[in-house]
């Protein structure tokens, strides 16, 4: 861009005052700059909300199916215990001995404990799950990020400047671009997890 023609020279001994050149020039390039960084990180962004979204959909369903077998069928123990119950009446009834199905009298009968494979099932997808999540969570404090740093300020070319290089120092400290760039990577780590423990429901059936 052709600064000399888009902005006229500065009075002689004003090069430097706050609505010289130099600092129009140095807002026009940090707008270039600041949006072509903002455009990519916001694409990416985006795409992993929306996918981070469908996932975390995806695995809850999953997750509803593999809880139960965390925890006791009560409704076969409810009926096995009704059964015993019937054996003691008519056994009663028939002035007969009571025979009891030591498998359901039995106080370890009570004593629930899931398989290895649906712990592993269970502990795989809640992780994955989480793991979508925290990616969700941090998209959307990301784009908040960049949603300040791209904000609008006023006052003179100079005040912008500093400012703007005061926003991008900070974005930089905190390693924005960096945690824009995990993202994708966690939300590769809960997909593998997700599959690895959809092979291991699937072999345990």
């Amino acid at each position: 861009m052709d600064y000399e023609q888009k902005y006229p020279p500065d009075p002689i001994f004003e090069e430097a005052q706050p609505n010289a050149r130099v600092w129009r020039m140095c807002v026009d390039e940090f707008q270039i700059f600041d949006t072509d960084l903002s455009e990519d990180a916001r694409d990416t962004v985006d795409v992993l909300l929306v996918f981070a979204g469908l996932f975390s959909a995806v695995v809850t369903a999953f997750l509803i199916q593999a809880a139960d077998k965390l925890e006791p069928d009560y409704v076969q123990l409810s009926s096995s215990v009704l059964f015993e119950i019937l054996v003691v009446q008519r056994a009663l009834a028939n002035g007969s001995a009571v025979d009891l199905d030591p498998v359901i009298s039995s106080p370890d009968a009570l004593q629930f404990m899931p398989t290895h494979s649906q712990l592993w099932i269970n502990g795989l997808w809640y992780t994955s799950l989480s793991l979508s999540l925290i990616t969700a969570l941090v998209a959307v404090l990301a784009k908040q990020w960049l949603h300040q740093y791209m904000a609008m300020t006023s006052g003179t070319p100079l005040d912008r400047s500093l400012l703007r290089q005061y926003r991008y120092e900070g974005l930089q400290a905190w390693r924005v671009p960096l945690i824009i760039g995990l993202l994708p990577v966690l939300m590769h780590l809960s997909l593998g997890l997700f599959f690895l423990g959809l092979v291991v429901y699937l072999l345990q059936l």
